[in-house]
C-alpha cells in the first residue's frame, strides 16, 4: 500500500540532496516512488516548489508521438506532430496525479523561512537501507499516512545512530 511521508529539513539546500538520494535509491530499487516533491520556503518568506511528476511533460511527448503517426497517414506530419504535443501538454496539465499541489503549498507556508521539505509518495521500500541512508540528512517527520505506531518507528529509525 502507497503512503505519504514528508520529511522537514534544517535548511534550504538539504531537501534538493535528499531527492538526489532517493532518486539513486530508486535505481538500486531500494525504493519505488510515485510521485515526490521539493519545498523550499526562501528567507524573505516565499515558497519554492519542485515536483517530480511532470504530467504536463509526459503528455506532450505522448501527444507528439501520436500527432505525428496521425500526420504521417494524413501527409501532414509536422502540423499532427504539433497539434499533439499541444493537446497532450494541455491534457497532462489538467490531470492532476500524485501529490495534492494544495497540501505542498500549505505545508510550504507552515515551514520555518530557510529550510526546506520533501514530500514522497512511497510505493515500496526497503525500510531499513532507505532509513539508514536518509539519517545523514537529519530529517524531521512532518507528516506521514502512516499509522500512529508506524510513524513513531519511522521517526526512531531516522534519529538513531
Amino acid at each position: 500500500m502507497a503512503e505519504l511521508v514528508v520529511l522537514g529539513f534544517k535548511n534550504m539546500t538539504t531537501a534538493d540532496e535528499a531527492v538526489t538520494e532517493l532518486q539513486q535509491m530508486e535505481r538500486e530499487a531500494l525504493i519505488s516512488v510515485a510521485d515526490w516533491a521539493r519545498v523550499i520556503r526562501r528567507p524573505d518568506g516565499k515558497v519554492d516548489i519542485r515536483q517530480g511528476n511532470h504530467p504536463a511533460a509526459v503528455g506532450a511527448l505522448g501527444g507528439t508521438f501520436w500527432g505525428l503517426l496521425f500526420g504521417l497517414i494524413f501527409f501532414v506530419p509536422l502540423f499532427g506532430a504539433a497539434v499533439g504535443a499541444a493537446a497532450g501538454a494541455l491534457a497532462g496539465a489538467l490531470t492532476d496525479v500524485g501529490i495534492d499541489d494544495k497540501m505542498i503549498k500549505g505545508l510550504g507556508e507552515q515551514i520555518a523561512p530557510g529550510t526546506s521539505a520533501l514530500f514522497v509518495h512511497v510505493i515500496e521500500a526497503t525500510g531499513d537501507k532507505v532509513t539508514d541512508r536518509m539519517r545523514r540528512f537529519e530529517p524531521e517527520v512532518l507528516r506521514t499516512s502512516l499509522s500512529n505506531d508506524a510513524e513513531e518507528r519511522l521517526r526512531k529509525a531516522l534519529t538513531s545512530a
